[in-house]
């Protein structure tokens, strides 16, 4: 017997509901029965829970997952000889293939492990980045990056001497292609962008600005965070050279993640933490690393956040990314158009390609009052900046509410949220037209 089946309870057999939802459209509703914390009131009403851009809730599958692992398979893992050490090096080893089948990577040896987005875009930019960028070389962002993937590259770019450049974005907050080319140049080394913006929920045309940046000689890093939980992702096809996920976005836990790295790339990246196996050789004359990925993973890594990532991987791909898109894209069309026959509501974020994200403010209303005014009727959004803050200084706001989907919403949650907005509109003297 394969030694996940002894920890891992396969997702679909749990409920039913993501064996039902693959072979037909999807039910939220039925879904939501999987995800336990989704039947707790809150504030005395039912919660309607539209937080999914922060994060994500879990399903049983993957709660289940992480506690028989602690029950059953606890152990360190690649440095023990006996049974439990190798046992749950299987495990480890099966989930990161996992994330492997996830992106379509070539390899497993293609996935490192993280504690999520940030420290895989972190990595790049203190591995790759130091090793590899010097005085005047370009890093090219976008206006509507995540500050995690804007800061760690104006360190290293501090560091090398490097110069960073940012593609703008227009009113309906979408990249503008035209700009992009022309900032690639011979000095462009390395493009980052991300995927789908948290922010505004534009999907990006990534497989088009690869091959653009590859034209001229760059390397890309994709900001994946938002992307993988809501369509599918082929890293092969949209050819970039690393791809960034969290866990916590994707129905798994907080603390893990991974980054995506064609193989000859992370073989020639230098460690960018020291420790307990990332080595080969130590002395006090110096050291030998690993190869990729453990040169990347120093230490104890989050074991069981891994095990879990990978039944979070078998939930929803026991459902399907077509399927969750198709849902989540016509759940968002509807909210679209119930949010514009609402008085004083202004979309941010119209681009014509978009996935799970309703942004919005209401005349009169800050975003802080009106997310507090819809907790008080069970909605829980999100807002402020959502560390976007180039994207709100280029829309001159000081930030918006946020509604963001997942498979376990649907058009109920939709009319609590636009109900809970006439509230707060009704407190507030009524919407300004």
């Amino acid at each position: 017997m394969n030694a996940l089946a002894t920890v891992v309870p396969t997702p679909p057999a749990a409920s039913g509901s993501a064996a039902a939802a693959a072979k037909g459209a999807l039910v939220a509703a039925d879904l939501a029965r999987d995800f336990p914390i989704l039947s707790r009131p809150v504030r005395g009403r039912r919660l309607v829970y539209l937080d999914n851009g922060a994060t994500t809730q879990k399903p049983e599958a993957v709660i289940e997952a992480e506690r028989r692992f602690y029950r059953e398979s606890n152990a360190n893992i690649h440095r023990g000889v006996h049974w439990l050490s190798q046992h749950a090096t299987d495990l480890y080893e099966q989930a990161r293939e996992r994330v492997r089948r996830l992106l379509n990577a070539a390899s497993a040896d293609e996935i490192v492990f993280t504690r999520g987005t940030t420290e895989a875009i972190n990595l790049v930019a203190y591995s790759w980045g130091r090793a590899n960028l010097k005085a005047g070389d370009e890093v090219v962002l976008t206006g509507m990056e995540h500050h995690s993937n804007i800061v760690p590259w104006q360190l290293v770019c501090e560091q090398t001497g490097a110069v960073l450049k940012v593609v703008p974005i227009t009113d309906r907050g979408e990249l503008r292609l035209d700009a992009y080319e022309s900032l690639l140049g011979p000095r462009t080394r390395l493009v980052s962008v991300v995927h789908v913006s948290n922010a505004l929920g534009t999907v990006n045309p990534v497989a088009r600005m690869v091959e653009l940046a590859h034209a001229a000689g760059a390397k890309v890093l994709v900001d994946g965070a938002q992307a993988v939980a809501h369509q599918p992702v082929d890293v092969q096809a949209l050819g970039c050279d690393f791809y960034a996920l969290s866990g916590h976005k994707l129905y798994g836990p907080t603390g893990i993640g991974a980054l995506y790295g064609r193989r000859e790339l992370l073989a020639a990246m230098p460690p960018w933490q020291g420790g307990g196996d990332m080595i080969r050789t130590v002395s006090f004359e110096g050291s030998t690393w690993a190869d990729a990925p453990q040169r990347f993973e120093a230490g104890t890594p989050n074991i069981a956040g891994a095990v879990a990532l990978g039944a979070a991987i078998d939930y929803v791909m026991a459902i399907g990314l077509d399927r969750i898109a198709e849902h989540e894209h016509r759940l968002l069309a509807h909210a679209t158009e119930a949010a514009q026959r609402i008085p004083g509501l202004r979309l941010i974020g119209t681009a014509a390609e978009k996935a799970g994200i309703l942004s919005f403010v209401v005349d009169g209303i800050h975003p802080h009052d009106l997310g507090t005014i819809l907790d008080a009727e069970g909605v829980a959004i999100r807002a402020g900046h959502h560390c976007a803050m180039p994207v709100m200084t280029r829309f001159g706001i000081p930030g918006t509410a946020r509604a963001s989907f997942a498979l376990y919403n649907d058009e109920a949650d939709v009319a609590a949220l636009v109900a809970a907005i006439g509230k707060a509109q009704q407190m507030f003297g009524g919407a300004r037209r």
